[in-house]
């Protein structure tokens, strides 16, 4: 296969995308473009332009996408209460088809042939990313270092950066404890120190958060409004998606919410271990279950809830361009129409509690539920509806008895 002549690589400036963007050059000749994402990870963007552009990069890309990340991707999912294996918010998985995204549209804008990430090649995210290429651009080469090069220790990526005159700061000569990734929903910490499931990781792998015993003895109540199911303001203060994540975040991290560690299973088929924080995430979840609790008829609520694991594990996959998970996005967003309306939370010591809720479009009724004497349910009903469904199983209990 012909060397690429220009590559678009998902570029955040630190050690491992420097090696890479570096090594692409010397072993393939190629020209680089540098896409570094705000996803509102914290880290210092500036730097990372600074870094690429010392390194002899021409085109470089810094680009603010917070406000699409939540409001095209983080609110979606949100929609879906989407868990996968029950507890992962999916803060990683869902910030690949945005970065895969953006880098599809530059390399047609700058003309380039491939794209490149930094993705280890036991991961998950080697699968997203690639998976959002191909289903965006069938046609685009696809280059991961990790799964090319021989540069397996961190040892050699610190001397293929020496001998390449790429800065390497004093912190970062030594092995990290484990690998960190964050964005504006979560935070995961994952490898070396924390691969034992029978060690509680220690409380320095917690960066987005207070431990919930070292958070406020008295709780905190705050209300979300939401509309069609997504949220718009916190204690009536409207606020866009970004603006707003970032609002429940500082409320969970003062209060520990959201810390969850896992076993997982990846899709390449090993079982990892990581450390979940998404603060802000772990409330809305809890707002969103709240406001549906008054406006989701029960059948449409119990068919929404069989289709989450399908819709998660889609999305944990890699597989948010593909037709099905379209199909169940298309079901759920139509379940919102009328998801309206505004909710109480009580924060305490770790916990997200739902203590209020009330909508224009609730089907909650107290005449039908109260324990007082009412006059719209017959409660002689009752004793016909049963029999229709005992029915069957006294036909089931007669044959066994005769059995």
């Amino acid at each position: 296969m012909d060397a690429p002549k220009k590559v678009v690589l998902a570029y955040s400036g630190g050690l491992d995308t420097s090696v890479i963007l570096k090594w692409l050059e010397t072993t393939y000749g190629c020209e680089v473009v540098a896409f570094t994402a705000d996803l509102g990870q914290g880290a210092e963007l500036e730097e990372a332009q600074r870094k690429a552009e010392m390194l002899g990069v021409r085109e470089i890309f810094v680009e603010d996408l917070r406000e699409d990340f939540v409001r095209d991707y983080v609110f979606p999912m949100m929609r879906a209460n989407a868990l996968y294996e029950g507890l992962y918010l999916l803060g990683t998985a869902i910030a690949r088809p945005l970065i895969a995204k953006r880098q599809i549209e530059i390399a047609h804008q700058t003309g380039a042939d491939a794209v490149a990430h930094g993705a280890t090649g036991k991961g998950n995210d080697q699968v997203r990313f690639e998976l959002g290429y191909y289903a965006l651009d069938p046609d685009i080469r696809v280059i991961a270092p990790w799964r090319e090069w021989d540069l397996g220790s961190r040892a050699k990526l610190i001397a293929f950066a020496e001998a390449h005159q790429i800065p390497i700061p004093r912190d970062k000569r030594g092995e990290a404890p484990f690998s960190v990734d964050a964005n504006l929903l979560h935070t995961s910490s994952e490898g070396k120190a924390l691969e034992d499931p029978a060690m509680e990781a220690e409380e320095f792998v917690y960066s987005r958060t207070v431990a919930p015993e070292d958070a406020p003895d008295r709780p905190e109540y705050i209300e979300i409004d939401f509309e069609r199911g997504d949220a718009v303001a916190v204690d009536g203060e409207a606020l866009s998606p970004a603006a707003l994540l970032a609002r429940l975040n500082e409320h969970g991290r003062r209060h520990g919410i959201g810390r969850i560690d896992l076993v997982e299973n990846r899709f390449v088929g090993m079982k990892s271990r990581g450390i979940y924080e998404t603060p802000g995430g772990t409330i809305l979840m809890a707002a969103h279950r709240g406001i549906e609790q008054l406006t989701l008829d029960r059948g449409a609520a119990h068919l929404k809830d069989e289709l989450m694991p399908r819709y998660a594990e889609l999305i944990y996959n890699g597989l948010w361009f593909s037709p099905e998970r379209e199909m169940l996005q298309a079901a759920i967003d139509h379940s919102q129409e009328h998801v309206t309306g505004r909710v109480r939370m009580k924060l305490y010591k770790g916990s997200a509690q739902v203590v209020g809720r009330r909508s224009p479009n609730s089907l909650y009724s107290l005449e039908h539920v109260t324990f007082e004497e009412d006059s719209v349910y017959d409660q002689r009903d009752a004793e016909g509806f049963i029999k229709l469904n005992a029915l069957r199983l006294k036909l089931l209990a007669r044959r066994r008895r005769r059995g």
